[in-house]
């Protein structure tokens, strides 16, 4: 018996030991049957990460975050309710568990207050109990099976790498899930106490040709550059890439970049530094117990956006920084001399450059590439094929290969102006610039051309000038015998408003030469082609004396209706101004031509975002309200501000353009109606507008109001909530079309189901189910029910109590297949929807 009790003891502190061993391999993960309280931590199997609670600087807010465990200065890589503190924590009860469905949730004050959840379905409840919380030895915090040993796997149900703050660590990516929306930007922290989202971010831009892009707010102040099979572009060589290797990815399902760690044992990461504005990788040196800064950007004033204007190149250290590109010199020599660069720089002899008779590439080399905003790429093409692309289109300014690696492949074209150059030492890349060719030698050199053939060439241009003189006279006397009769055409066949009245005298708008606009548009190239509303094409076209860009509307010569149309948006047009509104440049009217010119609007127009499953996933919740909220403001200057009463009547989102920072504006007046200062409706017997956006008054009557428009408001306002079109049958499930599906949902109380899926969770809930139900309030089948646009826009934009909508006009829940076959050959005949000319009135 006494030899035997060691033996037992023995026993007894092994199974201990072991017991103790298993409890210390669980500290990185959370079950339903655990909680992290708070003065609890996770820490990583490796040992590298803990996860807990903490309070930042001198804030009294608690948050749950991630750190280096091991490293004494305390640097936050990841905050779970970093836009939901915890600002009560008297009652010491906060925690970390998982809820019963799966999900985690920071619970305060014994269970009561729900202040942070992963907000996941689960596809089955009864699985939730195998489901675990752990932090990964990389730093990602993750729910997952209980089974799934993979650190790396795919399968995670959710996973705080999909959600970063600030930080970006090894093997996060920064980029786009195509499939599901997901944008995985980084967001500073408001300030040092405070991991609030602050504005400044760093995100994937997505082009045909990617760029990563600093922003502060909605100003781009950094870009990468496009990616060029080894590093972005405009990324220096620095000895940060001994301690990082990077990858992108761009495919069909998602586009990323990430880095890993060359040497596993060190700690680098990537953050944004909202003090300074400015992205920063720091690396933790364990001898000077301190992080150090290895690369940050902006690293110069070249790197701010576009410095030097186009074709402007700008060089470090150099004084002055920006210098035109070979061959090309500053567009105004005066602004130059005064560092004054925005404007940019012109090709030499710009104004005897013909585009496609003579041209040629200047190469230059060891330059950031252009933004690509407006660019265009093929993988498979050689650099040879790329070029003849080029020459195709007088668009193309320039071309390169998309990846440099080995002899270089792919194709990358740029359209427009080229900005955003920089001399970056470090890029091996070759730019192929569009010029003239005579000022190109045959190595792409830009040196004035081959000195050797000097002979050659006064031989073949002294006769060449001699013909071309005899053209230019030839085409002045027969421009001046077409300017004499277009002038008398323009009398007779445009009937323009006598002066009746203040209201329609002169147009006050520039008049644009034919000539002018054939020149800018190339000669109406199907390539500058950029759509075809009801009354003709439009295109686009940049003016030769300026490269401003345009729009140009060209009435179509069969149309029968146009003239009066052409007529009422000229007059329109020279009277009205408001940010919300397209802003005309000036017409042009030469014998059975009439013209007008607009600013140009590179996003286009709504509707190319808001019905395409690829672009809609750019209108983000925040884009979409303040574009419902610009179109209400133009609303309101046109039916109270201005002065002339306008109601639009075509109201829809093919004619609601979007400048460079997507704020909309109201186009096509063609169809627009005047009122005096005191009629607020009217009546006709000419119904024009377009199916699917016209009120019942309207369309059956013929009685158009401001209230009309505030019908085809509510439409377009249901249309930028669900992404779906109203025309026909929406929701062929429940046989009803955009309106009648959400009246269903309003009367069940389930709203919700009508907004747009690739919202994810980041929209706010509140603001969209309140725009649904303003919606419904313009809907309202009587005129006198609608509210007016001024109220509209108040609905929106402050928490009042809103009236309960009645049923709208025009629920559709049935269509004939004789009327479904006629709907669809009147689409056919146009790219978007079908602007209605003449319909009988009952």
């Amino acid at each position: 018996m006494t030899n035997t009790l060691p033996i037992i003891m023995l026993l007894i502190i092994s199974n201990l030991l072991f017991f103790f061993s298993q409890l210390s391999t669980a500290i990185d993960t959370i079950t339903q049957f655990q909680s992290l309280d708070d003065g609890n931590t996770l820490v990583s199997n490796d040992g590298t990460f803990e996860l807990g609670f903490f309070t930042p600087g001198s804030s009294t807010n608690r948050y749950v975050g991630i750190w280096y465990k091991n490293i004494p200065k305390r640097r936050i890589v990841w905050v779970a309710n970093r836009d939901n503190p915890i600002k009560d924590n008297t009652s010491n009860s906060t925690m970390l568990i998982m809820s019963n469905d799966g999900n985690l949730e920071i619970l305060t004050n014994n269970n009561q207050t729900l202040v942070w959840s992963t907000n996941i379905t689960t596809q089955s409840l009864s699985t939730t109990s195998s489901h675990v919380a752990q932090l990964l030895d990389n730093g990602n915090f993750v729910i997952k099976a209980n089974n799934n040993t993979d650190q790396q796997s795919n399968n995670f149900l959710w996973q705080g790498f999909d959600f970063p703050c600030d930080t970006l660590l090894p093997d996060m990516k920064l980029g786009w899930d195509l499939k599901t929306g997901l944008n995985r930007q980084l967001t500073s922290w408001k300030n040092w106490d405070d991991p609030s989202s602050g504005d400044f971010t760093w995100a994937i831009v997505l082009r045909s040709n990617p760029e990563i892009v600093l922003k502060k707010g909605s100003v781009e102040i950094h870009r990468s550059g496009p990616w060029n099979g080894v590093g972005f572009s405009g990324a220096p060589a620095v000895t940060v890439t001994q301690i990082v290797e990077t990858k992108f990815v761009n495919n069909t399902n998602e586009v990323y970049y990430t880095y890993s760690l060359v040497n596993k044992s060190n700690v680098s990461i990537t953050y944004l530094n909202q003090t300074l504005e400015k992205r920063q990788r720091i690396t933790w040196i364990p001898e000077d117990n301190d992080w150090r800064v290895y690369e940050e950007v902006p690293r110069d004033d070249c790197d701010a956006y576009n410095p030097c204007g186009p074709y402007g190149k700008c060089i470090p250290n150099e004084s002055p920084i920006c210098q035109c590109l070979e061959g090309f010199e500053p567009k105004s020599p005066q602004n130059w001399d005064t560092f004054n660069w925005t404007q940019g720089c012109v090709r030499k002899g710009e104004e005897t450059w013909n585009c496609g008779v003579n041209d040629g590439f200047g190469t230059f080399s060891s330059l950031k590439l252009p933004e690509t905003t407006h660019a265009w790429v093929d993988g498979n093409m050689t650099l040879e094929n790329c070029k003849n692309k080029c020459l195709e289109n007088c668009s193309c300014m320039a071309y390169s290969n998309l990846d440099v690696r080995g002899d270089g492949s792919g194709c990358s074209i740029w359209f427009g102006d080229l900005i955003g150059l920089k001399q970056v030492s470090s890029v091996q890349q070759d730019l192929y610039v569009r010029m003239d060719a005579s000022t190109v030698d045959p190595n792409g050199d830009v040196s004035g051309g081959n000195k050797n053939n000097h002979t050659l060439v006064i031989a073949i241009t002294v006769p060449l000038v001699i013909v071309l003189l005899l053209v230019v006279i030839v085409f002045y006397v027969y421009k001046r015998k077409r300017k004499q009769r277009g002038v008398e055409d323009k009398s007779e066949n445009i009937n323009l408003p006598e002066k009746k009245d203040e209201d329609e005298q002169d147009f006050e708008l520039p008049f644009f030469n034919l000539s002018t606009i054939i020149d800018a548009t190339n000669d109406f190239s199907n390539d500058n082609k950029l759509g075809e509303g009801g009354f003709g094409p439009v295109y686009k076209g940049t003016l030769v004396l300026d490269r401003r860009e345009i729009a140009v509307k060209r009435l179509s010569g069969s149309s029968k209706q146009g003239t009066r149309e052409f007529k009422n948006e000229v007059i329109l047009c020279s009277k009205l101004q408001h940010r919300n509104l397209v802003k005309v440049l000036g017409c042009c009217i030469q014998g059975e031509e009439k013209m007008l010119i607009y600013e140009y609007m590179p996003n286009r127009s709504l509707d190319s975002f808001l019905f395409d499953q690829a672009q809609k996933k750019l209108l983000d919740w925040s884009k979409r309200f303040n574009i419902i909220c610009g179109i209400a403001r133009g609303l309101i200057y046109l039916h109270q501000d201005s002065r002339l009463r306008i109601i639009h009547r075509d109201l829809k989102p093919s004619n609601i353009l979007l400048d460079n920072d997507m704020n909309p504006k109201i186009s096509d007046f063609g169809l627009a109606k005047i009122c005096g200062d005191d009629q607020v409706e009217g009546n006709t017997n000419r119904v024009v507008g377009t199916h699917g956006y016209m009120a019942p008054e309207y369309a059956i009557d013929g009685l158009f109001s401001i209230k009309s428009d505030v019908f085809s408001f509510g439409i377009l306002l249901l249309e930028i909530v669900s992404g779906r079109k109203n025309k026909g049958l929406s929701y062929p499930s429940d046989k009803h079309n955009l309106v009648g599906h959400a009246w269903r949902l309003w009367k069940e109380g389930n709203s919700k189901e009508l907004i747009e899926d690739c919202f994810g969770d980041s929209y706010i809930l509140s603001e969209a189910l309140r725009c649904i139900q303003v919606g419904l309030l313009c809907l309202q089948h009587h005129p006198n029910d609608r509210p007016n646009m001024v109220s509209v826009l108040a609905m929106l934009t402050n928490e009042t109590v809103l009236a309960q909508p009645k049923e709208p006009g025009f629920v559709i829940q049935m269509v004939s297949t004789e009327r479904e076959s006629t709907t669809e050959n009147l689409i056919s005949s146009s790219i978007n929807e079908v602007t209605i000319s003449l319909l009988d009135v009952r």
